[in-house]
């Protein structure tokens, strides 16, 4: 018998929360019924795509490995490009997840928050205040700091 996935997230601002996996469709129903309308799945190991057909969630799959090795900026811009689209509508609200919500999620989340212009200190403490499992591992926060000044300076690479 398989354990029913537990819905895990917490809204760091009033439009954008960072969890745990989300993992079936009813899950998926429950987060539409919530009031998100996007998710951002940092998972590499399950795509939200097959959980999400009929929910009206529209979800980025970008996927990464948890492996404490630097992420690419393409993981960055693609994340921060799907957000900030999400987020011209007034009434969107974006769900970043992983598998447990501790490492690439909040990741995910500082750089948008980042681009949207709070200092990595504030970030960091916006997401551990509610989610104090919450981890940024060194290389993730260069990585995140280095896509952020390529982001400053709009060389988005090819």
């Amino acid at each position: 018998m398989t354990l029913p996935i537990r819905i895990d997230y917490h809204f760091v601002t009033d439009r954008l929360a960072v969890g745990g996996a989300i993992g079936t469709t009813e899950n998926m129903h429950t987060i539409r019924e919530a009031g998100f309308t996007h998710v951002v799945n940092l998972q590499d190991e399950f795509d939200d795509h097959g959980i999400a057909m009929g929910t009206g969630v529209t979800v980025l799959q970008n996927g990464c490995d948890d492996d404490l090795l630097p992420k690419a900026s393409s993981l960055f811009w693609n994340g921060v490009r799907f957000t900030l689209q999400a987020l011209a509508d007034p009434d969107a609200k974006v769900l970043f997840h992983c598998s447990a919500g501790i490492h690439r999620s909040p990741m995910m989340l500082l750089a948008v928050l980042r681009v949207l212009g709070h200092e990595r200190r504030e970030a960091v403490l916006m997401i551990t205040d509610v989610r104090p499992e919450a981890h940024f591992p060194p290389v993730y926060l260069m990585s995140v700091e280095d896509f952020v000044i390529e982001y400053q300076t709009d060389t988005e690479p090819d």
